[in-house]
């Protein structure tokens, strides 16, 4: 299990590099990132704190892709949470690249001007 932390209300930025074991790209043309955070592993993912789709990649056939979190979706009371990324490809294979613990920590700076 891997851990992400992230201040509140703090943005992130996520790349991925998707390649062969020989470090050849793969293609990842109309594949879907989906990055999922809940208060509970079990939570419908109705209920998810933080649910965002990538289908626009940074460079698609070079394997590269990047994936944003805003302030606002970070706005989230400070304590852990659970994630997960998944893709999915154009024959509709879905696959679970990483899950663990998402942990919002408090920040100091409340103020944006």
């Amino acid at each position: 299990m891997s851990r992400l932390s992230v201040y509140r209300g703090d943005d992130k930025t996520f790349n991925f590099t998707f390649e062969y074991s020989d470090g050849a790209a793969i293609n990842i043309t109309d594949w879907t990132i989906f990055f999922t955070v809940k208060e509970h592993e079990t939570d419908a993912d109705d209920d998810a704190k933080i649910k965002k789709d990538v289908t626009s990649h940074t460079s698609p056939t070079g394997g590269l892709s990047t994936l944003s979190i805003t302030d606002s979706d970070t706005n989230l009371t400070p304590k852990k949470y659970y994630y997960d990324f998944q893709y999915k490809k154009a024959d509709g294979t879905i696959k679970t690249i990483v899950k663990g613990e998402f942990r919002v920590l408090t920040d100091i700076t409340r103020r944006t001007s």
